[in-house]
């Protein structure tokens, strides 16, 4: 798969003329090769419905005058481009309007995307219905007449539906469909009958066509979901409401699944369907940056315009990124990354993402606190990590807690908060030297912790979610108290303008020390991810830090740099990502990168299991000073110390063993 590749949206309105009449393939080609592209992918059908090609299974767009997408393919393959081709398979605005019974309805009977048909925007299809045999037809025309290098199908997934197709198959089955459980049944089984054709009209021509079916998000958890593509590509626009932590949360799980994975960025100011937004060439320089630290591939998403005219601004800007990378890639392909801690997330366990604040909060504590970790589900290896996070609420039965009780006994660690490794009875299945008594009544409650916080000096530090009533199992460490307040806030009582202050008397304990591991009594990390509170990230670095004495890397890079260790068995070498920039909040919600700011003297020490021959930075090749201490008897590990002079966005230190 392809390092730098563009995702070319063409979403384009019948009412607009004269499509594509400025398309010139000697400027296509040169668009491309100024932004150093390698990949492409080109429209087949658009959102509207409308092919941009002949077409007997579909209607080409009625002001196109030429096949627009097999010039794209020709001019593409000239200069050794590869060209995905593109379907709105949810999405088909014509045909909706032509077969309004074919779309999806909620519950009470509305459309989705848009509810209805007196407002401007799209309609999505349900796959329950004859839609599913248009589409499939449209998917073998392409496949069959098309030097396609890729299917990518948009607009999928499991989706609520109580269209009469839906309604008629649940009752034909002897179900109801005002029962939730018959209907969700339905729902999945719909989407992988869906998947089944549509990977069949690929196959049946083209079997080792790689097919990528898009629906937003991987869903952490779900890998029979994830098996159904060639590959992922996980859209995370930093600018379109992502932010710049949803990235390395998806990355860090598509990465242990053992799939070719792409971080999909955009070049646009905001997101999709804009035009003239344009970022700072630094922005895209970061997230190209923080695709290849995370074990990626790139697409940077861009829109042609009506008239097919590539646009100069865009690829001069994607090229300035691109530019980049293409001299990384030897050091970015066939890699593994190095990970001390496993994040259990919490998604894949609750199956569902409404809490999905737990997760994000994890990852950026682990982000900040420069700790290698990947993001894991329950059919994972725990073995591969001495130190398992659960985060919140993964309550523990059955299976996962005979998975956990494994781990523990060949001398992992476990760090919890909140309801998380505890069991339908209300135990804690492994040793955090804690006894479950229940949900605490009070809240906010408060914490003061008998250590020092990281710079924080020892207070009553206020913790706004839901606390836990613990008491201390016996040969337990208590590394701080509990402190209710005096009451809730209420009607009648209350105090001051957002919560009543502590009442300053231990309640119990807080956090646990046993023979397996540590334990908080609060969702932290969620509150973290809402909240941001320092106390929340240096009380679970403590404990972190307690469990995992020697990480893999100590730097001191500031908390907004990312660092990650990835390595190249075949070529016997290890890769030190370092990246660092701040992104700043632009009018009401949008994270950008505008500056980016030079780190100078940046420390790393790196336990590595052999010598160590050379330290240089790449692609620059210039060799960096180095010192290995000798090798610790018992874990046969060494520590390699050096500095890298100057991180300007991004750098790579190459560890070259012996």
């Amino acid at each position: 798969m392809k390092f730098r590749q563009v995702h070319l949206d063409f979403h384009t309105s019948e009412a607009i003329r004269d499509i594509g009449k400025s398309f010139d393939k000697t400027q296509f080609q040169a668009m491309l090769k100024s932004g150093h592209v390698d990949s492409i992918t080109v429209f087949s059908k658009c959102h509207h419905g409308w092919a941009y090609h002949p077409s007997e299974a579909n209607e080409t767009h009625p002001h196109l005058d030429f096949d627009l997408l097999g010039a794209q393919i020709e001019a593409a393959h000239e200069i050794g481009v590869k060209t995905p081709v593109y379907l709105s398979a949810g999405l088909d605005e014509k045909l909706a309007r032509k077969h309004p019974e074919w779309l999806n309805r909620s519950r009470d009977d509305r459309t989705s995307w848009v509810q209805g048909f007196m407002e401007p925007g799209y309609h999505l299809f349900c796959m329950n219905t004859p839609y599913l045999d248009v589409l499939v037809a449209q998917i073998e025309e392409v496949v069959q007449r098309y030097d396609a290098d890729g299917i990518f199908l948009d607009i999928v997934g499991i989706h609520s539906c109580y269209c009469q197709y839906c309604v008629e198959a649940v009752r034909s089955e002897g179900g109801d469909p005002r029962d939730d459980d018959a209907m969700k049944a339905l729902w999945e089984r719909t989407y992988l009958n869906y998947a089944r054709r549509t990977n069949e009209a690929v196959h049946r021509y083209k079997p080792d066509l790689r097919v990528f079916h898009n629906g937003g998000h991987i869903t952490r958890g779900r890998r029979d979901l994830a098996a159904l593509n060639g590959h992922l590509e996980l859209e995370s626009l930093p600018t379109g409401g992502w932010g710049y932590d949803h990235f390395p949360l998806s990355a860090r799980y598509a990465d242990t699944l053992g799939m070719d994975f792409l971080g999909m960025t955009g070049k646009f100011h905001l997101s999709w369907g804009e035009f003239g937004g344009y970022k700072h060439p630094n922005a895209l320089r970061y997230e190209a940056s923080l695709s290849i630290a995370n074990g990626a591939r790139c697409s940077i998403g861009d829109q042609l315009h009506p008239n097919g005219l590539m646009d100069e601004a865009t690829y001069a800007l994607i090229g300035e990124a691109y530019g980049e990378l293409e001299a990384k890639e030897a050091w970015c392909a066939g890699t593994e990354a190095v990970a001390d801690i496993a994040l259990l997330s919490l998604e894949s366990v609750a199956g569902r993402t409404e809490h999905a604040n737990s997760d994000a909060g994890a990852v950026r504590m682990l982000l900040e606190g420069h700790y290698l970790f990947d993001v894991v589900d329950q059919e994972s290896d725990f073995s591969r990590y001495r130190l398992l996070i659960l985060p919140d609420r993964i309550r523990s039965d059955g299976g996962l807690a005979s998975k956990l009780e494994a781990y523990v006994e060949q001398g992992g660690k476990i760090f919890a908060s909140g309801e998380s490794a505890l069991n339908t009875e209300g135990s804690f299945v492994v040793d955090l030297g804690a006894r479950w008594i229940g949900a605490n009544a009070n809240r906010p409650s408060y914490f003061r912790p008998d250590f020092q916080p990281g710079p924080l000096l020892p207070a009553s530090y206020v913790m706004y979610e839901q606390g836990q009533e613990i008491e201390a199992a016996p040969d337990a460490t208590v590394w701080g108290e509990r402190e209710n307040s005096y009451f809730n806030r209420d009607l009648f009582t209350f105090s001051s303008h957002r919560h009543t202050p502590n009442r300053p008397e231990p309640a119990g304990p807080a956090m646990t020390e046993g023979r397996h591991g540590i334990y908080l009594a609060w969702n932290v990390f969620e509150e973290y991810a809402t909240k941001g509170s320092l106390v929340l990230k240096e009380a679970v670095r403590f404990a972190l830090d307690k469990l995992l004495a020697e990480p893999t890397v100590q730097t001191n890079l500031p908390a907004q740099g990312i660092v990650t260790l990835r390595k190249q068995e075949r070529q016997n070498r290890w890769i030190n990502h370092l990246i660092y920039a701040s992104p700043v909040r632009r009018g009401s919600s949008v994270e950008i990168i505008e500056d980016i700011v030079p780190i100078h003297n940046v420390n790393v020490t790196i336990r590595v299991p052999a010598p160590v021959k050379r330290v240089y930075l790449a692609p620059q090749g210039t060799d960096i000073p180095f010192v290995q201490q000798q090798s610790d008897a018992a874990s046969g590990l060494s520590a390699v110390s050096y500095t890298v002079p100057v991180l300007e966005c991004h750098a790579m230190a190459i560890l070259e063993f012996r």
